[in-house]
């Protein structure tokens, strides 16, 4: 029993001991059958430890089993659709051909826009073999008549921006590329998934990934991945240098409308300040981007830098999981943060986060930035609230620096299940434990939203509790329930594996709602 005295903060600091969420979700659930309430709290589902350490070591443990699973498949994994919002759709069809006259791709207003496919002069070409549907790599056997099936770990990187010191920042600040960095930040997404096409075009399989976009010292992200298979090391290089992104927007690299000036809302559409005519809509501006023809210039175009490292692995080594664990050791970090715990940005480090953020700010992020309206554009989507400087994209702050998007990249049939089905995985193994050795497990399903009546109708009604209705000290209470809980599940647990004979480690699966 958790002693009622204790402080908040040393409650705080025993949930994260115990790895119970320290900013959970209260609801309030009425059984509608015995008219009794419940308060139940959920874990918040944060993946920084700067916000919730348990549930970010949680996220990371998943993802590890994530990694872990795929990378050395034995045998194709069940083809299904993508649900979940946290793993990559990536298209895992036959990418067409770079030297088509011309592609169709989608536009962010809806409709299909053609785009030349031309190969630029300075980018070598790539081999292409017949296309195999498989997602498993080769089989090698050894003089001694060993089989093995090796895959690789893979670091892509940008390109030098200028010199950099020890610690990442500028030698000469004012002659670095900043305005650069942010544009390749910004759209290194884009130039990734043009690695995958590329790499599956040039290796006749279907290539699937885990991937982790992290940030270098000098602040630039880079990207470490897992691919399943072996891949020519010199095949991968060529690769690496034959690739590249269009950036097919409008220009903006001319400041139309300055802070002091801005367009203004007519109720329908941004206009100019003095003649009263509406700038052209993102989709208009797109119009007669594809007008210009072949004399149209991407708005800007990435490349990947010189420097890559290339590792193979074998399953059945100790080093598999060693890269494992590295792959997925920052993802509880912000871009911005240092990597080494316990230590704070330099007055030189916040110097040169400060510029990069300088650029951020006034870039656009997204066919919907607000940003546009600085160049002559309207925003997809425009509303009257929009104002240069002020884009509520992610991209722009501090914790993303110019990566907006997801920080784990996950090709879709990399194990054939999404985060959901692993986190579900994880929980039937607590549970397999448990009842093997005859120790009742806690009932997952209580208070279900799906549970009915007999009539049909739900049980339980979910809502958010409001602080406001009730002055108690929910947070003490739902704590101190979640940490007791927790207690006694881990208590279960390592009982059930001592019986077994199994080794006896603490899970990192969190324990069910509290109520």
């Amino acid at each position: 029993m958790i002693d009622r005295g204790i402080t908040t903060d040393t409650l705080r600091d025993l949930a994260q001991q115990h790895g119970v969420c320290i900013r959970p979700v209260v609801h309030e659930v009425a059984d509608t059958v015995t008219g009794q309430l419940h308060l139940v709290s959920t874990p918040c589902g944060a993946t920084l430890a700067s916000k919730c350490e348990p549930c970010a070591h949680r996220n990371r443990v998943l993802r590890m089993q994530q990694c872990r699973e795929g990378w050395h498949l034995q045998d194709e994994p069940e083809r299904r659709p993508t649900e979940d919002p946290a793993d990559d759709p990536a298209d895992d069809t036959e990418d067409p051909e770079d030297t088509e006259a011309a592609i169709e791709e989608p536009s962010d207003a809806g409709d299909r826009r053609v785009r030349s496919t031309r190969r630029r002069q300075d980018a070598p070409d790539l081999p292409r073999v017949p296309m195999d549907h498989r997602t498993i790599g080769q089989t090698f056997t050894t003089p001694s008549g060993r089989t093995y099936r090796p895959s690789m770990f893979v670091t892509f990187t940008l390109p030098s921006y200028g010199r950099v010191r020890d610690d990442g920042t500028p030698v000469a600040p004012a002659r670095y590329h900043y305005r650069r960095a942010a544009l390749d930040a910004l759209h290194f997404p884009k130039l990734i998934d043009r690695v995958w096409q590329n790499l599956r075009r040039c290796t006749g399989y279907q290539v699937q990934y885990f991937a982790v976009i992290e940030a270098q010292r000098r602040l630039a992200p880079h990207l470490h991945t897992a691919l399943r298979g072996a891949i020519p090391r010199e095949l991968l290089r060529q690769v690496a240098a034959a690739t590249y992104q269009h950036v097919w927007w409008p220009p903006f690299d001319v400041v139309r409308y300055p802070q002091h000036a801005l367009p203004l809302w007519d109720g329908t559409d941004f206009v100019d300040p003095t003649t009263g005519n509406p700038l052209p809509t993102w989709a208009q501006a797109l119009d007669s981007l594809d007008q210009q023809g072949d004399a149209a210039s991407p708005a800007h175009t990435l490349r990947l830098g010189k420097q890559i490292d290339i590792q193979g692995v074998v399953a059945d080594e100790d080093d598999a999981d060693r890269r494992v664990a590295y792959l997925t050791k920052y993802l509880g970090k912000s871009l911005s943060e240092p990597t080494t715990p316990g230590t704070h940005l330099t007055r030189r480090q916040r110097s040169h986060v400060d510029r990069l953020l300088a650029e951020l700010r006034w870039l656009p992020c997204s066919p919907r930035c607000w940003n546009w309206l600085r160049y002559g554009v309207q925003p997809d989507g425009a509303t009257p609230e929009a104002l240069p400087g002020s884009c509520p994209g992610k991209a722009h702050d501090e914790q993303h620096l110019g990566c907006g998007g997801r920080r784990v990249l996950v090709s879709r049939r990399w194990t054939g299940k999404t985060l959901t089905d692993h986190r579900a995985d994880r929980a039937d193994v607590v549970r397999q434990t448990l009842e093997a050795a005859g120790i009742d497990s806690v009932e997952l399903d209580r208070l279900a939203a799906d549970t009915k009546r007999p009539d049909g109708r739900p049980r339980y009604e979910w809502r958010l509790w409001n602080a406001h209705e009730a002055p108690v000290p929910v947070y003490r209470i739902v704590l101190t329930r979640a940490i007791a809980e927790r207690i006694r599940w881990q208590a279960d647990y390592q009982s059930a594996k001592a019986q077994l004979g199994l080794a006896t480690t603490a899970p990192s699966t969190g324990p069910p709602a509290s109520s």
